[in-house]
């Protein structure tokens, strides 16, 4: 076996078989931004035989205070997070299948997403995917390790259908808005203890040690040194997907088409048809001051201060408005029904 895992098999709870258990799963981790580069970083080096990344964005020097597997030149080429990420860790473990795909995750799409994963992990930045991913696992029976962190603060729960509640049975959507890390800030060293206590619960559920999971909802201010533990109990009744086997945001497409992006001052609308980006370049070339393109998206500046980025799959962030009717002006403008 390789040499790179001897110390991690000497950890008895792993050892050899359960070595070969990673290497035999497959990960899915949606979301790769503060959290989801700390859980990737520790899935690839741990030896998990399938990693598949899943983002929307692209980095941006704001990112790179906590969301350690990018660099400056990621930033300055708008290379999407996805990308830079299983580039960087493909150095790092070469043994290790690495995918990365750069989309949304929404309705229309999230049950492929998930395919063929024996874990999901909790990378994102918004409670409406979250809801999204939980009720997707839950629906097919995958594990799904929820994990948040904003300002000094963080939670984490391993939450595996069947046998615990989901995320609908003690979080209501009514109570999941509010303070993200766009609006209030955060600090890196709660990303990397939340991502950290996702990470060793993914390897517990992975090498099937059910007798040391945590079953509790763990909540953490590591500035005010505070910690706290909620027992999960059973399953909800009542709830939509454990109880009536219902998936609520397995059925909202509509809120796919246009989304605004808390704290980013972005609005993203789902054109519905593919972008050819040389070819957009060209067209949006006179109502810009600025444009740049990679193979992965187009970013151009308008002159009346708004930037436009395109991505190949047909989605658009329209960026420094946080206002529908703008946004959707500015499309119809130069993108047209």
């Amino acid at each position: 076996m390789d040499e790179r895992y001897s110390r991690q098999i000497l950890f008895a709870p792993i050892g050899e078989s359960g070595q070969r258990k990673l290497a035999d799963s497959s990960v899915c981790i949606v979301g790769m931004g503060a959290l989801g580069t700390v859980l990737a970083n520790h899935m690839v080096r741990a030896g998990i035989g399938s990693v598949r990344l899943v983002d929307r964005d692209f980095v941006e020097r704001s990112n790179l205070q906590r969301q350690m597997l990018y660099e400056e030149a990621d930033a300055e080429q708008g290379i999407p997070k996805a990308i830079a990420a299983r580039d960087k860790l493909a150095r790092v473990n070469s043994s290790v299948r690495i995918e990365a795909i750069v989309a949304d995750a929404t309705a229309r799409n999230v049950e492929a997403l998930l395919e063929g994963a024996d874990l999901v992990l909790d990378g994102t930045d918004n409670f409406r995917t979250r809801f999204l991913l939980n009720d997707a696992c839950f629906k097919h029976g995958i594990p799904f390790v929820y994990g948040g962190a904003v300002s000094s603060r963080g939670m984490s729960a391993v939450l595996v259908p069947g046998e615990t509640p989901c995320l609908r049975c003690f979080m209501s959507e009514g109570d999941a808005g509010g303070q993200t890390c766009d609006t209030i800030g955060v600090i890196a060293p709660i990303v990397d203890i939340v991502a950290s206590y996702q990470a060793i619960e993914a390897l517990k559920l992975l090498v099937g040690d059910s007798a040391a999971r945590r079953r509790s909802l763990i909540s953490l201010d590591v500035w005010h040194n505070q910690i706290f533990e909620m027992n999960l109990g059973e399953p909800v009744p009542s709830c939509p997907c454990c109880g009536e086997k219902r998936y609520p945001a397995l059925e909202e497409t509509s809120q796919d088409e246009m989304l605004s992006l808390c704290g980013r001052e972005s609005v993203q609308i789902a054109a519905g048809r593919a972008f050819d980006l040389g070819e957009w370049e060209r067209r949006l070339a006179p109502a810009a001051t600025k444009t740049k393109r990679n193979e992965y998206l187009l970013r151009v500046e308008l002159l009346e201060g708004e930037r436009l980025v395109l991505f190949p799959e047909g989605r658009i962030l329209v960026q420094g408005t946080d206002d529908f009717a703008r946004a959707k002006s500015l499309y119809s403008r130069y993108i047209g029904d």
